[in-house]
């Protein structure tokens, strides 16, 4: 694990950059204000810490188009890119006024005449005005969500790197698997392996359970101890280096019965519809499609999202099926896909994989045994 705090790579945040100024000419914004943190760093690159949790919006990082100057809310230089100087760093203001008189001063904030931000609260949809005296404000989040839905070339090897490390949780979890363990143990050792792996951030901290054998969406019974014969959910998933790398398998404990092995069929049957879905240019409602097919029940969570920094776009969901329909699948993008089956007596078999569109298919990211049967 990494004993200093490091900027993105040059290459990576670039590219990032790059398609971030891009959509910036596409949607026409002179100058971008964004107080989302997966936003932030997208387009600067740089880490920060001290920012976990729900807080109001606040203009974390903003960038001009015309110069492609980023200014950065960071009360220290360290990791930040040598392409931010440090005149180009403000730090926070109990004074919201503070801040604003920093945005005016920015080179282009006077003469700017669309101005977009990520979100807004009131207080400083009163406020930004002030700052960008000549310019209309609005939706920035939709050119954000265009570049990110797509994955560099130097992204998706981030995201390969994060795969393996929530691979390897999920693999030492699956061997610690006995009766009478705890579902609390098992996810402290899977909490421990990523962090040994170079990770210290879990996606979810609730990410082992026992499945229901008699409600299809919920976790088995109150004193969650690990019995012969069940089956048992890992969700490995960890955010290393800004990206949110998830695997997840089903593993009996024991000897699996005869109806849980039907279930894993079913499972396959659903899985490899699914897979069949994930092709440049299907539409995203495809992935619904897959399980009604196959028979099985829509699960409440979504069926496919993308991955990345954050909660990327697509996300197919029963409950956005309108969306899903309009959306099409493109050559760089990483979904994190869910296949999930049950059966009242004897529980579910859940599966998630990262896959990747290619230019004429798919390619699976994740390659963590599934349980023989």
């Amino acid at each position: 694990m990494a004993t200093e705090v490091m900027p993105d790579d040059r290459a990576l945040r670039h590219g990032r950059r790059d398609r971030a100024l891009a959509q910036m000419q596409a949607h026409d914004l002179d100058i971008l204000v964004l107080g989302r943190q997966a936003n932030a760093r997208y387009l600067a690159g740089a880490p920060q810490l001290w920012v976990a949790g729900t807080r109001p919006f606040g203009p974390v990082a903003t960038v001009v188009r015309e110069t492609g100057a980023v200014h950065l809310l960071s009360t220290w230089d360290e990791g930040i890119p040598e392409d931010i100087p440090h005149d180009h760093l403000y730090g926070l203001a109990w004074n919201p006024m503070t801040t604003i008189a920093v945005l005016r001063d920015i080179a282009g904030a006077a003469t700017a005449k669309r101005v977009g931000t990520d979100a807004l609260s009131p207080n400083f949809a009163k406020l930004l005005p002030l700052a960008f005296p000549n310019a209309e404000l609005v939706d920035g989040e939709v050119a954000m969500r265009t570049a990110r839905r797509v994955k560099t070339a130097e992204e998706i090897a981030v995201l390969r790197n994060t795969l393996r490390v929530a691979e390897d949780g999920l693999a030492t979890t699956v061997a610690e698997l006995a009766p009478g363990r705890s579902e609390q143990v098992l996810i402290g050792v899977l909490l421990e392996a990523m962090t040994a792996g170079g990770v210290s951030t879990p996606a979810s901290q609730d990410s082992v359970w026992v499945t229901s054998e008699e409600h299809p969406w919920r976790r088995a019974g109150s004193d969650r101890l690990v019995r012969a014969g069940d089956l048992v959910a890992v969700s490995a998933g960890v955010l290393g280096d800004g990206y949110i790398g998830e695997v997840g398998r089903t593993y009996p404990v024991g000897a699996a019965s005869d109806d849980a092995a039907k279930l894993y069929r079913r499972r396959d049957t659903l899985w490899a519809r699914l897979i069949d879905a994930c092709r440049p240019g299907a539409a995203a409602t495809e992935l619904l499609t897959a399980y009604e097919i196959a028979g099985e029940s829509l699960p409440p969570m979504p069926v496919a999202r993308g991955l990345g920094m954050g909660f990327d776009p697509p996300v197919v969901s029963p409950q956005l099926r309108a969306t899903a329909d309009a959306e099409r699948l493109e050559p760089g993008m990483v979904l994190s896909v869910t296949g999930y089956v049950w059966e009242s007596g004897v529980g579910a078999v859940f599966t998630r994989d990262a896959v990747l569109i290619t230019d004429d298919g798919r390619e699976v990211l994740t390659d963590a045994p599934h349980w023989a049967h």
